[in-house]
Parts: C-alpha cells; structure tokens; sequence
C-alpha cells in the first residue's frame, strides 16, 4: 500500500478570534505573549536532519510540532517565512566534535558519494513531511554545503575578536569568554555536563580543548585523508562544525534576530546553547526570540533513537496499512512539552479515531450544506490553539462538538473548520490519497453506476464488499472518498 502527496488547495479563510497568541519560550523559561519583528509577519527556523539515513518518527515530532507553530501563525493572521537546514555535513557520529562524519560514513556503507547519500535521504524527509500534511512548498530546505562562505565569514568575525584557538584537529570557541553562555539552559551547568557526559561515552575526550564546552566551529581534515567533502579555508582543508550551519543559514535567509527558533529538547544543552554563544558574539544581537522545544517521543520507557536500535519510520507505519495522517493524530493526543510513548496498539487507536472524526465531520459538512458559521465553541478551540498549541484540549473540544446532536450544523462545521486550520488532520479535504488496487476501484465504479440508477441495494452490497476488502468507500461532494482500514 502507497500513499501520494495530494496538491495543496486553497482553503476558505478560517473562522477567527480575538484570542492572544501565547508560546512557551525556553529563552524566558515562561508563557510569552508572541508578536513579531515585523508587523504581519514572522520568520522561523527548525533544526533539519542529518541525511545519512531515514528520519524515524521520533524525529518527524518535531517537525509536526513546528507545522503547528506555523499553522497558528498563519491563522492569527501573520504571513510565516519558514526554513528547515538539511545538515549534509558536520555532524559528526558522537555529536560532539570528534569520531567520523555521519554522512561520509553513510557514503560509505551505501557505496555512494555524500552528496548522494544526502539527495537521497533529504528526498525521503520532504516526502515524509508531505505526507504528515506539511506544505513543503512553504518551506526552504537549505544545505549546509550551500553555505560554507557564510560559515567561514562568522568564524572569521570571531576570530577577530579573539574568541576562538587553535587546537591539532580544528578551530574551536573559547565559551570562557562569553559571560552568558548557556543562558538557554535553565537547569544550569549540570545538564550540560550530563550532556557531554553522555558525549563522552561514545568518543574521547579532546585533551587540547580549554574547557569541555568548548566547540569546534572548523575542523580540519586528517592527514593524509581526503574527505568527499572538504573546503579550503583561511585555517587550512577542512569543513564546518555541526553547530556553525544554523547561524549561517538563519542569519543569511532569515535576518538576525528570527522570531521563532525551534527543535527538540534534546537541542537545548548543546546545540542550541553554541548556536546563540556564536551568533551573538559575532554580530552583537540576539539569534533569536523565542526558543521553542518540543519533548521526546519515546519506546518502552526509552528515547526512540538510530543510535539505541529502536527506531520506526512512517514506511513502517504505511507498510501497516495506516495512513500517514494517524502518526499526526497521535502526535495532537500530547502536549508538544509532554514527553509521548509510541506503540502499535497507541498508533491503531489513533488510526481508529481519525477515521471515526473524518467519518463524522464529512457527514456534519453535508448536512450543513458545507456552510460554516463562527459559534462560542469554534472561538474556544482557537483560544486553546493559541495558548501554546494545546493540541489535547483543542481535540477533546472538537470531538464534544461533533457529537453534540443539539448544536447547529453549520456551528459544528465551524468548529471542525476553525480546529482543522490549525490540526492540519484534512478532515474534509483530504491532502493524502490512497491509491487501491484496480479490483477494488472497479467495485467502487459499479457502486456508482448502482447509486446513479437509484439501485441502492446493489450499492449498499458494493459497499460492504469493499469493506470487507479492508477499504471503507463514503459519498463526498465530489465522489467517492476511499480510505483504508487496518488488517
């Protein structure tokens, strides 16, 4: 069973409230009123992949978590610029700054160059974002191979401002000499020094590093190896580290300050922490305003993780017969800030409910005509939206609507619309199609013919034939609408 990317439509503006727009900032360590820079506008930046192999679903969390953040925007009326940074080089295999380059060691289990191994897998990511109903047309998807100038060009300013040394293996930042490193990190140095601790199992310890916070901003290539990819530079051949792409590419697409920068929580000790010791040395400004981070999804009690073996990717969840759309729904059952347990039995109940909410809200956009009118109920859901994504709130009140027999139609459709803009689940329209076997599309011409001819029984047995096959058929606006059931 596959699924395709559906075009993205025009959609009717959604039904609006006076709710304030409010996120949990990391940088504040409390629920900020967010306006933006720029009047009517407002720029984010999420950390991407390192495209050596599959994203899992623990990483697609963040990604669902940042179309949320978007989505809400775009609804309160603001128009988003958004980049996703694809990491094809730098990342090195113990996340810190020594052992092998992820992707030219994935180059070299596939037998490919690392620019291939990146096309390859940055394809795979765009995809699995489209089919989680994320508009990857919104977004910019940059490299950092594309940005080595403006890599180098900060590292040069920082080095002018004798904020950085020289060891054997690279250039490194000297965070002794920024007073407000790890202002990010409201746990203070210990969760650092768990962070590197954990680091630290899986590499050595660089010994000529100052401090162990201490970063590499350009690593320099071993002697005697020449990598797949490698630059030269004002310090000698080498490439960027890992933390030194989103400065560059953050700054040079969206400005410096940003509105919104996000990632996962695991982000914030390191990564994210080296990125604003950088960026505002360098330019004397912030990187940006609001640091927002989304929990980890994890498997029986542990981070889903490449690195502990236990990973899941959408191809799983498809090659189940799930849509795409019952990981999104799964993912909306939890606060962004709560950590979530995934497992198949949570995943089938979710599928399950989608199903039974799509069923429901396409009969509710029938018997309303497919006219939707603004209610107390439809102005709630935005306001929990609004109030730093409460997703579980927000689908608790949509499904007490939708089963609320007393509530006007065109009122239930409002609240399903108002919900939807921001959920992104494609209740009535959906953005993911199923593609069926030619056996069972021919039953679902014949149920036509058979609904045509006014012969309901025959298209009642035609139905129940299909179902039995595993699809479920409904009458829509514009015909049949297919999804899959599982098992």
């Amino acid at each position: 069973m596959s699924w395709f990317p559906k075009l993205f439509t025009r959609v009717a503006k959604p039904i609006t409230s006076d709710a304030p727009l409010f996120f949990t900032n990391t940088l504040s360590g409390k629920k900020d009123l967010f306006s933006p820079l720029t009047a009517g506008q407002a720029t984010m930046y999420s950390c991407g992949p390192t495209v050596y192999s599959k994203a899992q679903i623990g990483n697609l969390r963040a990604y669902v978590f940042s179309d949320l953040i978007a989505r809400v925007l775009s609804e309160s009326g603001y128009r988003v610029r958004r980049v996703i940074n694809i990491t094809d080089v730098g990342h090195l295999q113990g996340d810190g700054d020594e052992g092998e380059d992820k992707i030219e060691a994935g180059a070299k289990k596939e037998g490919l160059h690392a620019e291939a191994i990146a096309s390859k897998y940055t394809k795979l990511f765009i995809e699995d974002l489209s089919l989680l109903n994320i508009d990857t047309n919104a977004i910019q998807f940059p490299r950092a191979t594309e940005y080595i100038k403006e890599q180098i060009a900060i590292i040069t300013l920082l080095e002018e401002k004798g904020l950085t040394y020289r060891t054997a293996d690279g250039i490194y930042f000297d965070t002794e000499k920024y007073p407000n490193y790890g202002v990010l990190d409201h746990s203070g140095p210990k969760l650092r020094e768990e962070a590197f601790a954990e680091i630290g199992r899986r590499i050595k310890t660089n010994k000529e590093k100052h401090s162990p916070a201490d970063f590499a901003l350009w690593k320099f290539s071993p002697l005697g190896v020449r990598r797949q990819q490698e630059w030269s530079s004002p310090w000698g051949v080498g490439f960027p580290g890992w933390h030194i792409e989103c400065s560059a590419m953050a700054r040079a697409l969206l400005g410096q300050p940003i509105d919104i920068h996000t990632g996962g929580m695991d982000h914030i000790p390191v990564h994210h922490t080296n990125e604003i010791a950088q960026s505002e040395c360098a330019f004397g400004k912030p990187l940006a305003r609001f640091w927002m981070h989304q929990a980890f999804l994890t498997l029986s009690g542990e981070k889903i993780s490449k690195s502990l073996g236990n990973d899941v990717y959408l191809s799983n969840i498809v090659k189940e017969s799930y849509s795409p759309l019952s990981l999104r729904y799964f993912f909306l059952q939890a606060h962004y800030r709560s950590p979530l347990s995934f497992s198949w039995e949570a995943l089938a109940a979710a599928n399950e409910a989608l199903e039974r909410l799509t069923r429901l809200s396409r009969r509710i956009a029938e018997e309303a005509k497919y006219k939707a009118t603004p209610s107390d109920t439809s102005r709630r859901v935005i306001a929990l939206l609004r109030d730093d994504l409460a997703t579980p709130a927000a689908l608790a009140l949509l499904w007490e609507a939708v089963r609320d027999e007393d509530m006007e139609r065109s009122e239930q459709l409002g609240v399903i619309k108002a919900a939807d803009a921001v959920l992104g689940l494609s209740l009535l329209t959906p953005s993911v199609k199923l593609i069926v076997p030619e056996s069972i599309q021919r039953l679902i011409e014949k149920r036509e013919e058979a609904r045509e001819n006014r012969d309901f029984s025959t298209a009642d047995a035609l139905r129940i034939h299909i179902s039995n096959s595993g699809y479920h058929v409904e009458d829509g606006p514009s015909g049949p609408i297919v999804t899959s059931r599982p098992g």
